[in-house]
């Protein structure tokens, strides 16, 4: 059995920076091992820096920063657009937010000449029946699509006016400074659509009060319906071992390779360990060259882009796999698409915007994301915050950071999410400026490590992973 625990820890342990270095150009960003950042880059306000740290075997965080017009017209008007995109169950809604929701946005804009709070929810809504199309077309034959959904934090600068709009649990901070004391306060400026808040939790007991499990605390942990979502990673080796109940454990405290570093040797040696000890998962070996391993992720956002499996009651039926659905029809929504927009007359001492996937708010609080861009040069900004994460990841796991960063992706997701952090500064003197002015254009996406469509499995059915 040790033998057999060896080769599997020494299939998830290969250094991931060896394999994904690229430096490329700065006019693009860079990539460094499973880390892809822009230190600087300026925009129509000021200037941004980017980072986006990769956890998930396929990156399912998706981003981007535009800057120039916001319309299709040539006579704008002018601004800022900033989108942090955290899907899940898969990458395919972020992706897909991240090629359309822009581009709804300046159509919306162009029809009304202007910026508003208007456009932005048209701008939502065109975004969610867009994918709603696409998962119409493919369900014969990718009905897991279904069961793919999508965050979505959106910041718009334009005339002095920000909006932020928000579906699920990233977040926008503003760091503003407080000319009496000389100190940068932080003001978080997104409503956050989670379970683990007490309003949300009402919102959605109001909205069904014939459920009473629409919201379930289980294990100290609070989760929409009880859900589990199921995510996979793929490790590459001659021989490995995989647990055949992998896709009957439902215990949210349950990780499948849980790891934590032996004290002696400190280098490479990991003991398995299962948070649900209660549970004996045997081991079975599997000769595939490319093994795919489940891990289960509690859903608590109430508000998304996708998931129309808890949406349509035409989606929540076979084809889809019997995971994925409820057991009861559904009768109503249960997720919801409409966004939180807020609204805020920028000020001259408002000195940056942090927007962020939740993966970076799970280690770090509003005011310390805040003191770490205020107290140091603005660039490489994002990628000061996505590594005081990470260290923060490494000492909750009681190991170091250089050992996380050794950590592939896929393995990695069960030490920390995909982080995307997009810092904007904000330039008083251009931010007051009239929507009419042309500035310096930007379009960046956050970046990731894209690996050719032949070395990624398939997603596998239960009998693909040993049900029985």
């Amino acid at each position: 059995m040790l033998s057999r625990l060896m080769n599997f820890l020494r299939a998830c342990w290969r250094p991931s920076a060896e394999r994904y270095i690229h430096k490329g150009s700065d006019a693009a960003g860079r990539q460094d091992g499973l880390l892809w950042y822009k230190d600087t880059g300026q925009h129509l306000n000021g200037e941004f820096s980017m980072a986006v740290v990769q956890a998930n075997s396929l990156l399912e965080d998706q981003s981007q920063i535009e800057s120039g017009s916001l319309s299709l017209l040539d006579s704008g008007p002018y601004g800022t657009f900033v989108g942090v995109y955290d899907g899940h169950g898969g990458p395919e809604t972020s992706r897909y937010i991240n090629d359309h929701l822009f581009q709804h946005l300046k159509g919306f804009t162009s029809e009304q000449q202007s910026m508003s709070v208007d456009v932005i929810r048209k701008a939502f809504q065109a975004t969610e029946d867009g994918f709603l199309s696409v998962v119409a077309k493919q369900w014969p034959m990718k009905p897991q699509l279904a069961a793919v959904g999508s965050c979505c934090l959106v910041g718009v600068i334009c005339g002095g006016t920000l909006y932020i709009a928000n579906l699920g649990d990233s977040r926008a901070v503003l760091g503003r400074l407080v000319k009496a004391t000389g100190d940068v306060v932080a003001i978080q400026l997104s409503e956050e659509h989670n379970a683990s808040q007490e309003s949300v939790r009402q919102e959605m007991r109001s909205l069904h009060p014939e459920d009473p499990h629409i919201v379930v605390l289980k294990h100290n942990v609070w989760r929409v319906k009880g859900l589990i979502q199921v995510s996979y990673f793929w490790v590459n080796s001659d021989q490995c071992y995989i647990s055949s109940r992998a896709h009957l454990i439902l215990s949210p405290l349950l990780i499948l390779c849980h790891f934590t570093p032996s004290k002696k040797p400190p280098s490479a040696r990991y003991k398995l360990i299962h948070q649900a000890k209660q549970l004996q998962v045997p081991m079975q070996p599997c000769d595939d060259l490319i093994t795919q391993l489940q891990t289960f992720l509690i859903l608590q956002i109430s508000r998304s882009i996708g998931d129309v499996y808890l949406k349509k009651a035409e989606f929540n039926r076979e084809p889809l796999y019997v995971k994925f659905r409820l057991r009861e029809p559904l009768k109503r929504p249960i997720l919801s698409a409409e966004p939180s927009i807020s609204v805020l007359e920028l000020q001259p001492n408002d000195q940056f915007l942090i927007f962020a996937s939740d993966g970076l708010w799970e280690h770090l609080k509003n005011e310390e994301a805040v003191d770490i861009v205020q107290n140091h040069p603005r660039n490489g900004s994002a990628r000061r915050l996505v590594k005081a994460a990470l260290q923060e990841a490494a000492k909750k796991r009681e190991m170091r950071y250089s050992d996380l960063k050794k950590i592939d992706r896929g393995v990695r997701r069960h030490f920390h999410d995909d982080i995307t952090v997009i810092v904007v500064f904000l330039d008083s003197n251009l931010v007051s400026r009239a929507s009419s002015v042309r500035g310096p254009t930007a379009s960046i996406r956050g970046g990731g490590v894209n690996l050719p469509a032949k070395s990624l499995a398939p997603c596998a059915t239960p009998m693909d992973l040993g049900a029985t």
